[in-house]
């Protein structure tokens, strides 16, 4: 296509001036994606498969060399693409159109391999951080060719590969396209797209992937971490880069993760620690464009329903293990509790007004200097710490510790840290922040830092609050030699392992309470959604967050109760309060006052009520953790994972199941005291009042305690007596109570003494139910109603 010079000239020259402003502030998230609408880049559309061995499942593609061009017709300019000749000398020596490996590999027999290089060189193979190991070959997989495409058919779907245009397709076992990638040809409208393909800048000659599939109609998106805006990412943006989002009620992220499943039966996993953009049809309708930072795609394509998908997703990175039973009792915290009088005053106080917990947690404020971590008790305001956490433990509390890997020029650790070469680097050497900032790549970093963990894990704590980390340099320099452009991403993974595994060897438990992640982070429980504003918004997003966050792999995840930002107004603490208690994990924290009885006696047993709820419940919430844990399920959950042929339970993100069996509607308007729900096919019993409800659309009004909370008709409910502490539960002594009137039903417990999952089944005997099936092998005695 002709066009004029000076027009393109100036498109240019805004395109350069617009690529620099990719990051204009510090750490802001950084979108690669208008790099693949830069007019100096070259582009490189996936063509056709040079060759390829089906017995190893390795190849060569080829990719035709393509250039931007604006084109322009009755006074409408767009952006275009055609090909491209040879621009490099001498001209023999370097291929215009080249060929490169690629390869198609079987891992399970639901899941898919594909790898694609953008260079004949690549840079040595390390073990991955983010997967549990390198996954074998699954041979369950039969290739067979047909009319000349390589086809290939498992118990659970089949991949078809065409040669020429080169296109990869998926089904399911029923035949049924669940998507495919996308070629220059599958446009069929005026909108030139990209098409799979990869691209080399201009500015540097490095090289980026697009992986672009097609968008079914009707097909939704879900996961990429804990994402705070619609739950269904279709039409939506979404950069993958670890960020503090300073709140819950914008795009950043605290917790991206590299994985989305979709409704059409399939999920997909990212395996990079780059910047990735993803674009589910923003742009153009019809494209799934993951947009890549890595010079290499490696992509696993997961065949099935939301529970299969995030097993075999849990199968590659990690299922998260079970945390301390201590861990799913309250913690009780404000920023900040300044002293041990103040420790052991809110610790008397909890018990005086019987308000059941477990854990107390300092924050910011147990250091000299507020905020100025130095892994040291004020020694003026904490005389004996070690008899402090001893004494909380014999109260049933544990006690938790807040720290952060940034340290201020002030930090007395500042200069050791600088000295001993034990922070992120600078390309000139010195720091690229004021701050120095921890390098968890540097095996003597390490070394140092468990150092001053492990010292106040031997002294007693329980728990160590693994904050920040989204904010490492990326240009900075690591110890490993990388960039952050590999790092940046990673540093949530490295730093919530360090901690992790620490905790785990001194404590013998895993535990710990952080903020961001990385794809496998759920390998090191727990995390908490972040600042969230003390508002009704801050509420529903702080939801949608988890719910992703439980659809990106992650089975436990909690939440200021409140919020953070400012003093919780009572009445959006009754609202928020039930929310948090039916998490996996419930936390009071952010501005003071946090403390019920702060508010007056009249919240004080409304909080006591609803928190006495959650310990009631603890045989359910536990089993279902064992379980969730196992399977790599979250125990928020989005209504399609247990729901899945259910289309109403794909659109609806202000609601979630506790478990398999309890359904949960906040209240997250001021002043309201019912709510529309949707409830999935079937029966619905109301936990507080009893009334039962039809599937479909309800208006339902909140019991005492301002929460819709349902339970499935045909489930049971274990539960035990009131206890205040986790520490004090009779497990021995159990209650079953049935939801509806089934012939017969069954649940689930974990004694913690056993840590494993037992079946109970009850029946119909006369009037009532009766024990028919005895899982706890006489461990417990039941009474059942």
């Amino acid at each position: 296509m002709k066009f004029n010079f000076i027009l393109l000239a100036l498109l240019f020259l805004w395109q350069i001036g617009n690529s620099q402003s990719h990051q204009t502030l510090l750490n802001e998230p950084l979108d690669i994606s208008p790099d693949f609408r830069d007019w100096a880049n070259y582009y490189y559309f996936a063509d056709s498969l040079a060759s390829f061995d089906p017995a190893t499942g390795q190849g060569f593609l080829k990719w035709n060399k393509m250039e931007a061009t604006p084109g322009h017709a009755f006074d409408n300019t767009q952006f275009s693409y055609e090909r491209a000749g040879s621009n490099t000398f001498p001209s023999a020596e370097y291929q215009t159109d080249p060929m490169f490996p690629f390869s198609l590999e079987f891992v399970s027999p639901k899941t898919v391999r594909l790898r694609a290089w953008t260079s004949l060189t690549n840079p040595p193979q390390e073990p991955s951080l983010m997967l549990v190991k390198e996954p074998g070959k699954d041979n369950s997989w039969k290739h067979t060719m047909e009319g000349g495409n390589h086809v290939w058919r498992s118990a659970y779907g089949s991949v078809t590969m065409q040669v020429k245009p080169w296109k990869v397709s998926f089904y399911d076992a029923s035949g049924k396209l669940l998507t495919s990638t996308r070629t220059g040809s599958d446009t069929k409208g005026y909108i030139p797209n990209l098409p799979f393909s990869f691209i080399r800048r201009a500015k540097d000659y490095s090289r980026s992937v697009a992986a672009v599939f097609n968008i079914a109609p009707d097909e939704h998106f879900y996961g990429c971490g804990e994402s705070f805006t619609r739950l269904d990412k279709k039409g939506q943006k979404v950069v993958l880069y670890t960020n503090d989002g300073n709140g819950v009620n914008s795009a950043n992220m605290y917790k991206p993760v590299p994985f989305f499943l979709s409704s059409r039966g399939y999920g997909m996993f990212m395996h990079t620690s780059t910047p990735i953009t993803c674009d589910f049809g923003r742009q153009y309708a019809e494209n799934n464009e993951l947009l890549i930072g890595d010079e290499t795609l490696d992509l696993f394509v997961m065949l099935g329903e939301p529970k299969t998908v995030l097993d075999e997703y849990t199968n590659l990175t990690g299922k998260s293990p079970m945390p301390p039973l201590w861990s799913f009792g309250l913690w009780m915290s404000r920023i900040s509790y300044f002293s041990e009088a103040d420790g052991r005053k809110v610790a008397a106080d909890l018990r005086q007004h019987k308000i059941p917990s477990d854990v107390l947690h300092f924050d910011t404020g147990w250091f000299g200097t507020d905020w100025r971590c130095d892994y040291q008790f004020a020694k003026d305001r904490f005389p004996d710490p070690v008899g402090m956490i001893s004494d909380l433990k014999k109260m049933g509390l544990h006690t938790c510790l807040w720290q952060l890997p940034y340290f201020v020029p002030k930090n007395d650790l500042f200069q050791e840290i600088t000295s001993k070469g034990l922070a992120v680097k600078s390309a000139s050497g010195g720091l690229p922040y004021e701050d120095a900032v921890l390098d968890f790549t540097n095996p003597a970093t390490i070394d140092w830092y468990e150092g001053k963990i492990g010292g106040l894990l031997k002294q007693g704590v329980s728990a160590i609050k693994v904050d920040f980390g989204e904010a490492a340099p990326l240009d900075g320099i690591y110890h490993n030699g990388h960039t952050g452009f590999y790092e940046h991403n990673l540093y949530p993974l490295r730093y919530n392992k360090i901690v992790s595994d620490l905790t785990q060897k001194i404590n013998g438990e895993r535990i710990i309470w952080a903020r961001s992640t990385w794809a496998g982070s759920q390998r090191y429980p727990l995390h908490w959604g972040g600042d969230a504003e003390s508002d009704d918004m801050g509420m529903e997003s702080e939801l949608r967050g988890g719910l992703s966050l439980g659809l990106s792999g992650f089975t436990f995840w909690s939440h200021d109760a409140g919020g953070f930002t400012r003093k919780t107004p009572e009445e959006l603490y009754r609202r928020w309060f039930p929310m948090a208690v039916l998490s996996s994990h419930t936390r009071c924290h952010g501005q003071p006052p946090k403390e019920p009885w702060e508010y007056g006696k009249d919240f004080e047993d409304y909080f006591r009520k609803t928190i006495e709820m959650k310990y009631k419940l603890m045989p359910y919430v536990y089993a279902q953790a064992k379980e969730s844990s196992e399977k790599g399920l979250p125990m928020l959950r989005a209504l399609f994972v247990e729901f899945p042929n259910d289309p109403g339970s794909w659109l609806v993100d202000n609601e979630y199941m506790y478990g398999s069996d309890i359904l949960v509607a906040p209240l997250f308007e001021e002043g309201t005291k019912s709510r529309n729900v949707y409830l999935p096919p079937g029966q619905w019993v109301d936990f507080q009042t009893k009334k039962t409800y039809a599937g479909g659309w309800q208006t339902i009004e909140a019991g005492e305690i301002q929460v819709i909370m349902l339970v499935k008709s045909g489930s049971v409910l274990p539960m035990v007596k009131l206890a205040q502490s986790t520490q004090d539960i009779d497990w021995g002594n159990m209650e079953l109570v049935v939801y509806g009137s089934p012939a017969t039903a069954k649940t689930k417990i974990c004694l913690p003494s056993e840590n494993m999952l037992r079946e109970v089944t009850v029946s119909k005997k006369g009037k009532g139910y009766a024990v028919t099936q005895d899982g706890s092998v006489g461990k417990v005695k039941w009474v059942v109603r």
